[in-house]
């Protein structure tokens, strides 16, 4: 069975525009997968990238451009000037890690309600009681906002050394662990899941 490892940042629009397909193909192809959030902004430092906050006017455009399109293609409800970005999104972070540790309810629903909180819903994905709806909503103990925090900021850190050394740049970022094949973006999950039925 393939296993995708999953880097992305809790606050992208793209990792909120790439909804639950990534499960959807997954589930189809018998792939488990890794769910490995970090801080984004500091993977884009370490990889070459720069921050939207410091890109260009031109690439700034030219990126809401691009939101607006796949919000529509895709139809997904989006705010692209949400009041509470850019947030801090580790306390976000530190929950859905220990969530995937402790098991029992819908890890997947959870990172996209997280991400939709923020793009969608307006709420600010820092804040406790949001985190603790979000984990209640997808079969999780709201407790896990606090009591997972020592062991989510050590695998925080750990998911972005991992993602530079296997070359994540960027987020959403897939690997695929068995071949190593690499898919920057949700616009990549159809090529990703062309892969997966190679096996």
């Amino acid at each position: 069975m393939a296993r995708i490892d999953y880097f992305f940042g809790v606050f992208s629009p793209w990792t909120y525009l790439a909804g639950q397909r990534l499960e959807q193909i997954a589930s189809r192809h018998g792939a488990s997968i890794a769910y490995k959030p970090l801080d984004l902004i500091a993977l884009f430092s370490r990889t070459g990238g720069t921050p939207p906050a410091q890109r260009p006017a031109c690439r700034m455009e030219y990126r809401m451009q691009e939101l607006k399109r796949w919000s529509a293609k895709l139809g997904m409800a989006m705010d692209f000037t949400p009041p509470f970005f850019p947030t801090n999104p580790a306390p976000a972070s530190y929950a859905l890690i220990a969530a995937q540790k402790a098991g029992g309810g819908d890890i997947g629903g959870l990172a996209h309600a997280i991400a939709r909180a923020c793009w969608a819903e307006g709420k600010d994905i820092a804040k406790d009681d949001v985190i603790r709806a979000a984990l209640e909503a997808n079969g999780f103990s709201g407790d896990l906002v606090t009591t997972g925090l020592f062991d989510g900021a050590i695998t925080y850190e750990r998911n972005l050394e991992e993602a530079v050394e296997r070359g994540a740049f960027g987020a959403p970022f897939y690997i695929v662990a068995e071949t190593d094949e690499r898919f920057w973006g949700q616009d990549r999950l159809e090529l990703l899941d062309d892969h997966l039925g190679t096996f």
